[in-house]
């Protein structure tokens, strides 16, 4: 219970206990002016039915005030929610234009990977190419060469090499001619 409540409560309650205690006072009928005429009633009695009045009245202003601020309060909830809605909504609707946004770079990679691999086979098939005219070339240069040797060897006069004699001794042994025999 709040302290605003409690001070009511206490309040209220002060006010039934004075009523009750000095009740033959509150009923006892006086002579009193309303503004235009006179009235014998009892003042205390008239009173106590105002400030009953006034609380009643002041309770269905709280009540009033409750009820507005509880149906405010409803109406910016909806509000809110709606809003959040809308914000997961473009937040998911961003996070789709961002997906294919990366889905069209990634293909455009992917387009450009498969160009230059592309690319590169072909100049890979070329060097081959090339690698491959370039060795037929040099197998029929040597080969071509080694036919002129041929040509050359084949008409020049056979000349028998001249082997040099070496003498050796009994046991195999290499004699050197200039060098005197060992004893």
């Amino acid at each position: 219970m709040g302290l605003r409540t409690a001070v009511l409560l206490v309040v209220v309650l002060l006010i039934a206990a004075l009523a009750a205690l000095n009740w033959t006072l509150i009923a006892t009928p006086t002579l009193m002016s309303i503004g235009f005429m006179q009235v014998n009633a009892p003042f205390g009695l008239i009173m106590l039915g105002l400030t009953a009045l006034l609380g009643i009245f002041f309770v269905a202003y709280v009540v009033y005030l409750q009820s507005s601020i509880l149906f405010e309060t409803r109406r910016h909830t909806k509000e809110m929610q709606a809003q959040r809605n809308l914000a997961d909504t473009a937040e998911a609707s961003r996070f789709t234009e961002l997906r294919n946004f990366l889905e069209t770079q990634e293909n455009v990679h992917m387009a450009r990977n498969a160009e230059r691999h592309a690319a590169l086979l072909s100049r890979v098939e070329q060097f081959e190419a090339a690698v491959r005219l370039r060795a037929e070339q040099s197998d029929h240069t040597i080969a071509a060469h080694i036919g002129q040797l041929e040509d050359r060897l084949d008409r020049r006069p056979v000349a028998v090499p001249v082997v040099p004699v070496v003498p050796v001794t009994a046991s195999g042994a290499v004699v050197d001619a200039e060098m005197p025999p060992a004893v």
